[in-house]
């Protein structure tokens, strides 16, 4: 009796607890509020359920192994999208096509988007890679994809990379066909990327031909646009610097502000490009501000209303096209068809209302004649006091990238031939680096290596002083130029002396190192010496060593020296590239009409001895072939397919050809 008690009263405490449970049931909510419910985005939440249904497909798998559950999909094309982005910043190009085409396309059969193609276009493009990212268009296409206006700037971007500059620009001018033809209307972004394809692929004159186009569909004309401009500047190497200084004062006349970008082309155009004819230059540089034409205007196309009225359309883009016309004019003169010499009546001048519409011909009618100034070094010098002993003082140059009249005296250019002529046009770098100051631009390595390459100096210690001013340290790219400029001048010791000024700097050489030391080596014992020192550091001599060295040994014709140096390549295993064999083909040919029975000539002493060796060199010697530019963007095709075979090489390079 007394269990059957406790048991009841058990019963009865339990029975108590659930009642008190179902009512404080839902109570709790009130002291502990729910958290905020957080929708994640539709392909987050779509894998995570994937996930989630394979690991419960996997837990059932442990319980009952009988049963073979299906597979989902484990990834989405988003997903896909982000691990070729992150590739492609990664420079793994190929990896990225092989996990498109392999993984996504063919492995897991998902449909891709726009997106997918667009990020894989730009990838190629910024590589040059110009075909693949004309078949991915075309695939695109082809599968009822929208491309977008990111898409065909990339496309445009592809084009302008693209190794073969003819190739390139026609299929640029063929999407622009296209694009027409649909009645697509380009961005700013994609114009620059067409105006950059035309720069870099073609000439100056196309480049204007877009600008009118931009301008004329009211696009804004901004920083960017004419550094693209200087881009196709300096594909002229006759006339690119003079190209280059007239866009930098229509620049000023439009109030833009050069950036660093801009100021490092300038450097690039005064060492690649000359200025042309000093005569047009001088007419077309040194006249001052006020007979400059302003040829495009702040307004682009759209005239900017007041807060709170409406944006009013003017007339302004035809306008703005016959202004960058006359800017086309005022760059080449001589392909006006009215004109026939550069100096222009002002008859001419008033019917045409063109930029030449300024007084150039009274510039012979001055008081001081242009011949009567001459060129010594970097200043300009009378001639009545050249040969005096007693000289005036010397009329400075004038910074041309100056907006005023730089220098009022000076009324004409002589020759401009070398880059530190025409650095010294732009203020000598002083006056270029002050110019940067002004306009708050802060130079970068860059900046400093182009200004040493057109400088002439003999110690880099002030070089030096002024990047340590400017919060710019030197690099090994920095000295490698010096060394490189010395090399040049066949002073060796001078350019090792820059050795120890690396080291204490806290840079060690490297591989360019000794090839820009090789180019100084002109004798047996130097270049036999700087191959020594190589392998003493660990460094072994590549091809571009070797090619240094033969080259050196081949302009004194010294064949002693080549069959060295080919016996230490041969040792050392390293293929001669096509440089190399065209290089020794001309050392191992007799000059025109030369007779060794009727004459000695003591080069050509001992070229039999080297053409036996060389031949005979050839024979055991495998030679380097060319890689292809886009050789390392193609991927090899070894992924398994779901069926476990394997995807064959041949058929993966099918897609990629």
């Amino acid at each position: 009796m007394m269990r059957s008690s406790e048991a009841l009263s058990k019963e009865e405490e339990e029975e108590e607890e659930k009642f008190d449970a179902d009512e404080s049931f839902g109570l709790l909510t009130q002291k502990y509020p729910p958290k905020p419910f957080s929708r994640a985005p539709s392909a987050d939440f779509h894998n995570l359920r994937l996930q989630t249904k394979e690991q419960e497909e996997e837990d059932d798998d442990e319980e009952e192994l009988e049963i073979k559950p299906r597979r989902g999909r484990r990834n989405t094309p988003y997903w896909y999208f982000l691990q070729c982005k992150a590739l492609i910043k990664k420079d793994k190009l190929a990896e990225a096509l092989e996990l498109f085409e392999v993984q996504m396309l063919k492995e897991e059969h998902l449909q891709p988007e726009e997106f997918n193609y667009t990020v894989l276009i730009g990838g190629c493009g910024r590589v040059g890679y110009l075909k693949k990212a004309l078949r991915l268009y075309n695939d695109m296409k082809k599968r009822g994809l929208t491309p977008t206006i990111a898409t065909y700037t990339a496309l445009f971007n592809a084009c302008a990379e693209s190794p073969w500059k003819d190739s390139g620009l026609q299929s640029a001018l063929k999407l622009r066909q296209e694009l027409v033809q649909k009645g697509i209307e380009l961005n700013p972004i994609a114009y620059r990327a067409l105006l950059k394809c035309c720069a870099l692929c073609s000439d100056l004159h196309m480049c204007l031909d877009i600008l009118k186009e931009m301008v004329g569909n009211g696009h804004p004309i901004t920083t960017d646009t004419f550094n693209v401009l200087l881009m196709g500047c300096i594909s002229d190497k006759e006339n690119g610097f003079r190209y280059a200084l007239q866009v930098w004062q229509q620049m000023g006349k439009l109030n833009l502000k050069p950036d660093l970008y801009t100021y490092n082309l300038m450097l690039s155009a005064a060492k690649y490009c000359g200025i042309g004819d000093t005569e047009v230059a001088s007419k077309l540089l040194l006249r001052p501000s006020e007979e400059r034409p302003a040829l495009l205007r702040l307004n682009s196309g759209r005239e900017q209303s007041t807060k709170g009225q409406r944006k009013k359309k003017t007339n302004t883009p035809a306008l703005m096209l016959l202004d960058v016309e006359a800017l086309e004019k005022n760059m080449f003169p001589g392909n006006s068809p009215k004109t026939e010499t550069p100096n222009r009546s002002r008859e001419d001048a008033k019917d045409r209302a063109t930029p030449e519409s300024s007084d150039d011909s009274d510039l012979s009618d001055r008081d001081t004649d242009w011949s009567s100034v001459i060129s010594a070094g970097n200043q300009l010098v009378s001639e009545s006091t050249a040969g005096s002993s007693f000289p005036e003082p010397a009329v400075p140059l004038p910074n041309l990238l100056d907006l005023e009249n730089p220098a009022p005296q000076v009324i004409s250019l002589r020759t401009v031939a070398t880059p530190s002529d025409r650095l010294a046009l732009m203020g000598n770098m002083e006056g270029f680096l002050q110019k940067m100051k002004d306009e708050k631009v802060a130079g970068n390595i860059r900046t400093f290596i182009l200004l040493a390459e057109n400088m002439e100096f003999d110690s880099p210690s002030e070089l030096l002083a002024i990047m340590e001013e400017n919060h710019v340290k030197p690099d090994v790219a920095f000295f490698n130029m010096l060394i490189r400029k010395r090399s040049k001048k066949a002073d060796l010791e001078a350019a090792k002396s820059l050795l120890p000024l690396m080291l204490q700097n806290g840079l060690s050489p490297d591989l360019y190192t000794f090839c820009n030391l090789a180019i100084a080596c002109r004798k047996l014992k130097e270049g036999l010496q700087l191959l020594s020192d190589m392998k003493r550091s660990g460094i072994k001599p590549n091809v571009q060593i070797y090619g240094a060295l033969i080259n050196a040994a081949v302009k004194r014709l010294n064949y002693t020296y080549l069959i060295e140096i080919l016996k230490d390549m041969s040792r050392n295993q390293v293929a001669p590239n096509e440089v190399i064999i065209k290089t020794l083909e001309f050392a191992a040919q007799y000059p025109p009409n030369y007779d060794k029975y009727q004459k000695k000539d003591h080069y050509l002493e001992k070229i039999d001895g080297f053409r036996a060796f060389y031949f005979r060199w050839l024979k055991w010697m495998a030679g380097e072939e060319t890689p292809h530019p886009w050789s390392k963007y193609r991927y090899k095709n070894l992924a398994q397919s779901k069926d476990g075979d394997r995807l064959g090489q041949d058929q993966g390079s099918q897609v990629l050809k």
